[in-house]
């Protein structure tokens, strides 16, 4: 249990109510520090961050601080793979190994770029045994991943790709663009609009990082089969025993992100604004419809939930964990940061917290924030 901090940001005139559901978090919890971010139509109304960078209490969240969002990230490499199609690098219906040959070993060589990257490749975790640091050779996972048989039927539902989602789009990227998406996006996209995100964090970045704190507990799976095992649970899966400062450095689009709550909300709001971005017109229209129409649905393999997902995103539907409108699309992260687009009312935002929960999507926190959003509008 903690001390409830001092809550600093802005919230535009009739959004005061989601300042007073901020400050609640801290209420009987342990919570350490956490970040709120909205936009509508591009303009910022809620800017919000309380608490502390660290468990112990060292330093208050700042307007500078950045934080491991996880698979939140997931949605900004959709982004970028969006970019790259707009560039002419590939269509999200060619076949991977029209890019990769090497990826149509072990009967992979039908599956599209839209099918990999909406968790239908049956990659969801390597199935060769291999140390955690293996994960820091990209030539060797994609080698890897290119020999290894789908680990179900082609084509028949979904396995949630906690890591390998981002070694297969930065694959694509680098083949076709010759960058990597880390790259891309700093080049491109976040680099010179001054978006306070990063896929590989350069070191003169870690200071301001925030230290986040492991859940108490591993979240629910649900019924263990063993994919879920490959995905989640053996030694090797997910990169590990380099380091904080190596993890930070290297690209794992899928899953090391490192942003602000404003950042994010500024990018998921592409999504939320038919493509634009600060006014320009980042993405075409089409290519933002595309991501976000559903490309399969139904229980997942992987995770414990009954999902849709477009491409690279997950969509709302009925789960209500982006608000209530069904058209809204996102992605959580490891114990709750979330990024969200409603491209309805054309409102995107974020939830970043360094106390990790027990959960996989859906965290209680952030959805109580972006209803409290809504109950304001």
């Amino acid at each position: 249990m903690t001390q409830t901090p001092s809550i600093n940001g802005h919230t535009a005139a009739g959004f005061e109510p989601v300042r007073d559901v901020f400050s609640t978090l801290w209420d009987g919890t342990d919570e350490i520090g956490a970040a709120f971010a909205v936009e509508i139509g591009g303009e910022r109304v809620i800017d919000l961050r309380g608490g502390w960078t660290t468990p112990r209490h060292e330093a208050e969240w700042s307007d500078d601080t950045i934080v491991p969002v996880f698979s939140t990230g997931k949605a900004i490499t959709a982004l970028v793979m969006g970019w790259l199609q707009d560039q002419g690098q590939f269509r999200f219906s060619d076949r991977v190994s029209d890019h990769w040959p090497a990826f149509a070993q072990s009967g992979k060589a039908e599956v599209t770029i839209a099918q990999a990257l909406s968790h239908q490749a049956g990659l969801s975790g390597l199935s060769e045994e291999m140390e955690a640091t293996s994960w820091f050779d990209r030539e060797a996972i994609e080698d890897k991943l290119a020999a290894q048989a789908p680990l179900w039927p082609l084509g028949k539902g979904t396995g949630y790709h906690p890591i390998t989602f981002g070694f297969i789009a930065d694959a694509i990227a680098r083949r076709t663009d010759g960058r990597t998406i880390g790259e891309i996006l700093k080049d491109e996209v976040a680099g010179p609009r001054g978006i306070d995100f990063f896929v590989s964090t350069p070191e003169s970045e870690h200071a301001r990082i925030a230290e986040h704190k492991l859940p108490p507990k591993p979240p629910f799976l649900g019924k263990i089969n063993d994919i879920k095992a490959l995905a989640f649970l053996k030694p090797w899966s997910s990169p590990g025993r380099r380091g904080a400062d190596a993890w930070r450095c290297a690209e794992f689009p899928a899953a090391n992100g490192h942003g602000s709550a404003t950042a994010i909300a500024t990018l998921m709001g592409v999504f939320a604004n038919g493509g634009k971005l600060g006014g320009e017109q980042l993405l075409l229209e089409n290519t933002v419809k595309e991501i976000m129409t559903e490309q399969v649905a139904g229980e997942d393999r992987v995770l414990p939930f009954d999902l849709s997902f477009g491409i690279g995103v997950m969509r709302n539907r009925d789960s209500r964990h982006y608000g209530p409108e069904p058209q809204a699309i996102g992605h959580y992260g490891l114990g709750g940061s979330c990024g969200f687009a409603d491209p309805v009312r054309h409102i995107s935002g974020s939830f970043t917290p360094n106390r990790l929960r027990e959960v996989l999507a859906g965290d209680p926190r952030a959805v109580k924030l972006i209803e409290a959003v809504y109950g304001c509008l």
